[in-house]
């Protein structure tokens, strides 16, 4: 365990947006761009996840897409710690896998 697991921070975005119209669709591929932009990588299909250096970094993070939602739809983001994040359990089937490893050291873009 690394010890600024308790400091470091993952960002869960979480959605459910309407794809029935065009105008929504749009909306909906514009909000995914705008995650992918921000650092945001795909968990599965409507969570995507983000590795902070901190809970201040990563609430600049949710301010920051909370000013891009859609007009329509719902939207939740969850933070949790690094130690939390790597007790998540993955299930393939009936095959177990792990975990995504945390980076090793903070990525500077």
């Amino acid at each position: 365990m690394s010890p600024f697991s308790w400091r470091t921070m993952w960002v869960l975005a979480l959605f459910d947006l309407p794809t029935e119209s065009k105008a929504q669709r749009r909306a909906y591929t514009r909000f995914r761009k705008h995650l992918l932009e921000d650092g945001f990588t795909m968990m599965q299909y409507s969570v995507y996840q983000r590795h902070c250096a901190s809970h201040e970094n990563a609430q600049a993070h949710i301010a920051r897409m909370g000013a891009r939602l859609p007009p329509e739809g719902e939207v939740r983001f969850i933070t949790i710690t690094d130690r939390q994040f790597e007790l998540i359990k993955t299930f393939w089937g009936k095959h177990r896998q792990t975990a995504e490893k945390s980076p090793a050291q903070l990525e500077f873009f």
